[in-house]
């Protein structure tokens, strides 16, 4: 699927980015793996933790907001996985332009450059947050994703095709709760704050978040936003299996924070389909004149919601702990 292939990575050094990097030099053979982000610190360390794949990849500084540059580097890419992003939820509400300018001129200027050069594939990367968005982040990643989907309308005679996959916070990831949680562990903390005690969120891992992107990136005719079908889990029993002994202090829900995670509405389920281990909401607009459901779906029924507080699918304590065992957490 991706032998011989040249992959771009926006916002290549996040904890995504170095998950795919890993698992793509694992299974393909890659003509090219390009890291396209803004820091050159982390392109160095990345650069070293891959030092014996310098035949294949290449780092290029750069940010979304600049097309000139984003024109030089999609020169002879095959595919895209658009990862770059302004994503922490505060920073987002005290700088509203910037995020604007990254989250939805970025993606405008990646659709562009991605089309007027020929790239076969683009893989953007959503949020829970871009489903009835309630703050900014949300907001942006909302239009982002419409961006993408509508980009396939754009594309005339070319061949690229543009889809979305969706997924909440990944496990471990920099700036989510179970950093955060270790940190004070750590520091010797034996009371841990939780925003609201019927607070639920959905678990899922890099490795699955990178699978989810392969799908993706081998089957989707355009216009698709994939969503994993993952179990959730209690804010409190993440706690509990964190520090069994520590006291829980309900502190209150932050400003743009939500109470459950939403993947899918009720509006969404008209277009969307039921797989073994993803759903996969489809486009209103057809433009390959034909149908592009995939085979083996059925379609969810009228009024579907997918979120983490009616899933059929939950952790116990017991399970995040295992869970837990296997993550490298950092912070």
């Amino acid at each position: 699927m991706l032998n011989e292939k040249t992959i771009l990575i926006t916002g290549g050094t996040g904890s995504f980015g170095k998950a795919f990097t890993k698992e793509i030099l694992k299974l393909y053979k890659p003509k090219k793996l390009i890291i396209y982000s803004r820091d050159e610190y982390k392109q160095f360390l990345m650069q070293k933790e891959f030092s014996k794949y310098d035949s294949i990849l290449r780092f290029f500084i750069g940010d979304v907001r600049d097309k000139e540059r984003l024109y030089r580097a999609l020169d002879g890419v095959d595919v895209v996985i658009h990862a770059a992003a302004l994503k922490q939820v505060p920073t987002a509400e005290y700088n509203p332009l910037e995020a604007i300018k990254t989250n939805i001129y970025g993606a405008e200027n990646v659709i562009d450059a991605s089309i007027d050069l020929g790239v076969e594939k683009v893989v953007a990367l959503s949020s829970d947050k871009a489903v009835n968005p309630v703050n900014l982040y949300g907001a942006t990643k909302l239009v982002s994703d419409k961006l993408f989907v509508a980009g396939n309308a754009y594309v005339g005679k070319k061949k690229t095709k543009f889809c979305v996959v969706r997924y909440g916070n990944v496990a471990a990831s920099r700036g989510s709760v179970i950093p955060f949680f270790k940190s004070l562990i750590d520091r010797g903390k034996k009371e841990l704050p939780i925003t609201d005690f019927e607070m639920t969120r959905f678990w899922i891992s890099l490795e699955e978040g990178v699978e989810l992107v392969f799908k993706a990136i081998k089957e989707a005719n355009g216009g698709e936003i994939y969503v994993s079908k993952i179990p959730s889990f209690k804010i409190v029993d993440l706690a509990k299996a964190m520090c069994e002994d520590c006291i829980l202090k309900e502190v209150g829900i932050r400003e743009g924070e939500k109470l459950h995670e939403v993947m899918i509405t009720p509006e969404d389920a008209r277009n969307t389909y039921e797989y073994d281990d993803h759903f996969i909401i489809y486009p209103q607009f057809n433009w390959w004149g034909k149908s592009s459901v995939k085979p083996g779906g059925k379609l969810v029924k009228k009024g579907f919601r997918y979120s983490s507080d009616a899933n059929d699918k939950w952790l116990s304590v017991d399970d995040i702990k295992s869970k837990l065992r296997s993550l490298t957490i950092e912070y």
